[in-house]
């Protein structure tokens, strides 16, 4: 397989083997029965030594794929030195884990994914399990019972296996990955609470795992381990990376853009505006997360919630409560918890 110019003339999931820079490469690895499609690792290399951003889903044929794109590059699984995981997500984590094992490569993750890579690979815990009592807070029952359905009383795949923890546990500051290139690591929790962005400023480059995604926005408060105020640390985390220079984005997810900062903007536009609708779907009388989702519409297709599968209405219903109760610390909103219920109300 032999590198090509990432120039968006061909679909950003179709496989191969991309040029984003002297360097740099996008490699597209496939995700099993996903609308993202793919998921965008990315290979760092002077010729001698190979980082990767990001590894991909533990698949045979993202594996393959994998290696496939390596050999464009005169390189092997083994040649693999380090991976730089974005966030603990298993379409970027687990192929580094089972990699590891065969080479021995080493892996680096943000020091904030500690709790949610505990909760994961813990034997008695049942994958959902604080997402189902969120649900139940929120009102959400007909979601509850669908995610039920859906796996038929037995419990989601984790790839339990698959979770070990990392060699290195990243914090903010800056590393050298290659002779002569480094990158700043970004703490930018939100999507998941320990996930972090890699900016390459003397290559004007910004690697933004799902933090910053070009088409859709990232889910928000779907962590084996939820954190308390999930959309207040996304949009912080947006605003830490619109005060660094404009960079080209590198996503996980989607087409490499030119300006990660025209990206941002959009993002904080968009939740502004959700959360004034959110406010006033309140004040029309829908006083739970389950209710206030039901009016809402639901990705570019603006879809209602019984048009999404279960899963989706999942994220759906506890992004909604992300955004209550974050209206709720501006106090736009005040809250009362009556018969494991959380009830909102404009003041």
């Amino acid at each position: 397989m032999e590198p090509c110019d990432d120039d968006g003339s061909r679909h950003w999931a179709e496989p191969g083997l991309y040029t984003v820079a002297p360097g740099v490469y996008r490699i597209p690895l496939p995700l099993p029965n996903d609308a993202l499609r793919a998921v965008n690792v990315y290979a760092v290399t002077d010729g001698d030594t190979l980082t990767l951003v990001d590894s991909g889903w533990a698949l045979d044929e993202a594996r393959d794929r994998l290696a496939a794109a390596l050999a464009g590059l005169g390189a092997g699984l083994g040649d693999i030195g380090q991976f730089l995981i974005t966030h603990v997500h298993r379409d970027h984590y687990t192929l580094a884990v089972a990699l590891r094992r065969e080479s021995g490569a080493s892996i680096a993750l943000g020091r904030g994914e500690r709790a949610s890579l505990r909760a994961t690979a813990a034997p008695d815990e049942h994958p959902m399990e604080d997402q189902i009592g969120l649900l139940r807070r929120a009102g959400g029952t007909p979601v509850i019972d669908a995610l039920v359905a859906l796996f038929d009383g037995r419990r989601p795949p984790t790839d339990r296996d698959l979770w070990e923890q990392p060699d290195e546990w990243l914090d903010p500051g800056r590393r050298t990955i290659l002779p002569g290139r480094t990158l700043d690591v970004v703490h930018t929790p939100g999507h998941t609470a320990g996930h972090v962005v890699f900016a390459d400023h003397a290559a004007n480059l910004l690697f933004s795992g799902d933090h910053v995604l070009p088409h859709i926005t990232p889910s928000i408060g779907f962590h084996p381990a939820p954190a308390e105020q999930p959309l207040r640390d996304f949009l912080d985390s947006l605003r830490l990376v619109r005060s660094l220079p404009d960079m080209r984005m590198l996503p996980a997810h989607g087409p490499v853009t030119p300006s990660v900062h025209a990206r941002v903007d959009e993002l904080l536009t968009h939740h502004d505006h959700r959360l004034d609708e959110i406010g006033g779907t309140v004040a029309r009388g829908n006083t739970t997360a389950y209710e206030v989702a039901l009016r809402l519409t639901w990705t570019r297709r603006e879809r209602t919630l019984d048009e999404l599968d279960p899963f989706n209405q999942m994220l759906a219903v506890l992004e909604t409560q992300s955004h209550l109760d974050l209206l709720t610390l501006q106090n736009r909103l005040t809250t009362k918890d009556e018969d494991d219920l959380r009830h909102y109300t404009v003041p």
